[in-house]
């Protein structure tokens, strides 16, 4: 996982390359905790373009994104979700808490 910070727009964008699944999920928390905690971003975007596979772990690394997100004053938004990864956020209803938005 890649993560890029625009300090004009305090925006943070995690570009998840990998399958999200139990095994990989504690690392991306923790990665994305600490650039999180590191940057205090008001926007925070996960661009989710060249995932192939998750499964329910990857919707609680979300929830707690969002979560974490909300008490430090940002939004959380998922982008470039794949017909298969927007299945699975729709069918848990993430998507009515977190925007899907468009990111270059």
């Amino acid at each position: 996982m890649e993560s890029y910070f625009n300090q004009d727009e305090k925006l943070l964008v995690f570009k998840v390359s990998e399958e999200i699944d139990d095994y990989k999920v504690p690392e991306i928390r923790r990665k994305a905790d600490y650039e999180i905690q590191r940057y205090m971003p008001k926007k925070i975007i996960f661009d989710f373009n060249n995932v192939t596979f998750m499964d329910s772990a990857g919707i609680g690394l979300i929830i707690g994104r969002y979560k974490f997100a909300n008490l430090i004053g940002a939004t959380l938004e998922l982008a470039n979700l794949t017909s298969s990864i927007r299945k699975i956020f729709e069918m848990s209803g993430i998507l009515r808490l977190v925007p899907e938005t468009e990111l270059i």
